[in-house]
């Protein structure tokens, strides 16, 4: 499961250069660190990139989070772990990856728009979905090894 199945990114460049850009101005938000790289993880868990879990677990870390709140990621909604912030974070990052369960429903988006800016939001929907891009990569074609 480790090896490359197929380097998209070497393959054409020119749209790995693109993503990859897409990618940085994303991060170049408001959000805090810890609350992106939740998000990215429990996208990646849904989309079972294991690249990508991997890394943004690894990532999360670096950003203070703590292993427990880790672990209890893929069961959020059982714990008493996370802040209604994050819980809005969460279900929204949920909704917009499980697109084929339906639309995001005005509940959820009404949840995380009670918690977020107006721009927070914006910021937050663009993180998810540039998630979900690299996700689709990782877990088609697997143009990564895991080290």
């Amino acid at each position: 499961m480790t090896s490359v199945r197929l380097p998209v990114d070497k393959l054409a460049p020119h749209i790995n250069r693109a993503l990859s850009s897409l990618d940085a101005a994303s991060r170049k938000v408001s959000l805090e660190p810890a609350l992106q790289e939740l998000v990215r993880a429990r996208v990646s868990q849904l989309n079972g990139c294991a690249y990508c879990v991997d890394l943004h677990t690894r990532d999360a870390r670096t950003a203070g989070e703590s292993e427990r709140r880790l672990y209890a990621l893929p069961v959020w909604r059982e714990t008493p772990f996370f802040t209604d912030r994050e819980r809005a974070a969460l279900e929204l990052a949920e909704a917009a990856t499980r697109l084929t369960d339906g639309p995001v429903t005005a509940e959820v988006y009404g949840r995380a728009a009670a918690e977020f800016t107006e721009v927070e939001l914006a910021e937050l929907i663009w993180t998810i979905t540039v998630i979900n891009a690299w996700n689709r990569l990782g877990a088609t074609a697997r143009p990564w090894p895991l080290d």
